[in-house]
């Protein structure tokens, strides 16, 4: 019996090994960021690109940024495939902080913008968001240290039930496309009553749910009708504007 007991948790213990690795090599295989948002990377006269212990710092060349925008990407997406619009955001005047999730996986990083807001205390005005998973956890982040922003960015993304910000007296804007085949118009309805009365819906018409980076395609996904350059350039414009506090 003994012998029989000690094969059954051996056994037990081998699954949860195998759960844990295969857990592992699917959180380590995101989609990965094409080429325009390599070439992202690159400092040059307007946008100065640098690296923090688990960011990517964009700030504009030359002069002091107005405010900081940190932002979580979305489940199992490179980071690094949202440097075109991380760029020019930062272009615009703001200093903005593309954040590295352990597993490409935000849950697992969700206080991760503790350590920036430290390393930046000169910031006296702070944005978070992401996309996706990225702006849950973001939201989650922001609903325990509301007093250390200034608002919420929401990229194809909403707050879980029980980050009910509804109360918070924080600005919100909430960009939506309507060909989403994730988080689809459907889910940004019945959470809606999560976020304040007054916060700022743009929906982009033809967008999709992979469009919000630039990684390609997305399981799951509606194809977009417009290109990924429009749609980008509508989702740029958006956050910096409200930014600027053009509400």
């Amino acid at each position: 019996m003994k012998l029989i007991l000690k094969r059954i948790l051996l056994g037990l213990v081998a699954l949860v090994l195998i759960g844990v690795i295969g857990f592992v090599i699917w959180g380590s295989t995101p989609a990965q960021p094409e080429e325009i948002a390599l070439q992202a990377l690159q400092s040059d006269t307007t946008v100065s690109v640098t690296e923090g212990q688990f960011w990517l710092e964009f700030s504009p060349a030359n002069r002091s940024p107005r405010s900081g925008f940190i932002f979580y990407p979305g489940g199992r997406v490179d980071y690094r495939a949202y440097a075109p619009l991380m760029r020019e955001i930062a272009a615009a005047g703001n200093a903005v902080f593309l954040v590295r999730m352990p597993l490409n996986l935000a849950v697992f990083g969700i206080n991760r913008a503790e350590t920036i807001l430290s390393a930046r205390q000169d910031i006296r005005s702070w944005y978070i968001g992401g996309h996706s998973l990225g702006g849950a956890m973001a939201s989650s982040y922001l609903y325990n240290h509301a007093d250390k922003f200034d608002g919420l960015i929401l990229w194809a993304s909403y707050p879980a039930e029980n980050n009910d910000l509804s109360k918070s007296g924080k600005a919100v804007l909430s960009i939506i496309a309507n060909r989403d085949g994730l988080a689809t118009l459907d889910k940004f309805t019945a959470t809606a009553a999560l976020l304040p009365a007054d916060t700022i819906w743009v929906e982009i018409d033809g967008g999709n749910h992979a469009q919000f980076g630039s990684y390609g395609s997305q399981s799951g996904d509606l194809e977009a009708t417009i290109s990924a350059e429009e749609q980008q350039r509508q989702i740029v414009s958006a956050t910096i504007m409200f930014m600027a506090g053009m509400r």
